[in-house]
């Protein structure tokens, strides 16, 4: 079973492929176009322990449902 940080690491890289697959190839010009602190959102895709209601904030900016998002998780 997986750690809380390795859950959390899923948890950012699964929120930057997101970013990137929405055509944003810089983190600064997302948070910064979202209204994002650019520090904390790093710090996020970088596996920082994140509240439900900013990854609920950002699943609405993908325009994600969060079953969806936790089903395309691979955490073992």
């Amino acid at each position: 079973m997986s750690s809380d940080k390795d859950v959390m690491r899923i948890i950012g890289k699964r929120i930057k492929e997101l970013r990137i697959e929405n055509g944003f190839t810089s983190y600064e010009n997302f948070a910064f176009e979202h209204d994002l602190s650019a520090r904390y959102y790093w710090g996020v895709e970088n596996g920082r322990n994140i509240s439900i209601k900013y990854l609920l904030k950002l699943l609405d900016i993908f325009s994600i449902d969060i079953k969806v998002f936790f089903l395309s998780l691979e955490i073992k």
